[in-house]
């Protein structure tokens, strides 16, 4: 076969239809050579990182008992791509049909701290922790956790944020953006 050079293709009619070949047949774009699309609606290309959430404290979780186990709830959505987080809970629970893997992460920040602290965070899924992290302060003052992680999640897996803490007294886990959870699913997982 041969070559065709030109410099515009248009369908006959306006606004209608090219199409490049048949059911089967491959375009190679060779090595070198650049498609701009910045100005074009692309469709059907790549993937999007859905489903998405992220949600933070409004207002400090108060009362945080020492020595327990407590769910953060992030109660001000934003970002949730697919009306799967829950503030009233803290929970995202997987949609149906949307399993594979997840970019998963979350921080909080006390408002006080105090000696030989152990501070820890937990992402959990069904209750089970999945990722941890600890962090111990020997000195009075503020003090945070983070964790984040890349996981495995099936449809109707409830994921959700915790934390310990050992100060000796309740704290609380502060707002403005200090204490948040997010997640999102990775394209082709």
């Amino acid at each position: 076969m041969g070559t065709i050079k030109t410099t515009n293709i248009e369908p006959i009619a306006t606004n209608g239809t090219v199409t490049l070949g048949g059911s089967g047949d491959t375009f190679t774009v060779p090595s070198g050579v650049t498609v701009n699309m910045s100005n074009a609606t692309q469709t059907g290309v790549g993937g999007t990182n859905t489903p998405a959430w992220s949600a933070k404290r409004g207002s400090a979780q108060t009362g945080i008992a020492d020595s327990a186990s407590v769910t953060i709830v992030c109660d001000t959505e934003e970002l949730d791509t697919d009306n799967a987080y829950n503030t009233s809970t803290g929970e995202f629970t997987v949609p149906s049909g949307k399993g594979g893997k997840y970019m998963v992460g979350a921080s909080y920040r006390t408002n006080a701290s105090g000696a030989a602290t152990r501070l820890a965070s937990f992402i959990t899924v069904g209750g089970t922790i999945i990722r941890q992290t600890n962090f111990n302060q020997n000195s009075s003052g503020e003090g945070s956790s983070s964790v984040h992680g890349v996981l495995n999640l099936s449809a109707g897996d409830v994921v959700a944020f915790k934390m310990y803490q050992n100060t000796g007294s309740a704290v609380n886990a502060e707002a403005d953006g200090k204490t948040y959870f997010y997640g999102y699913k990775l394209i082709g997982a």
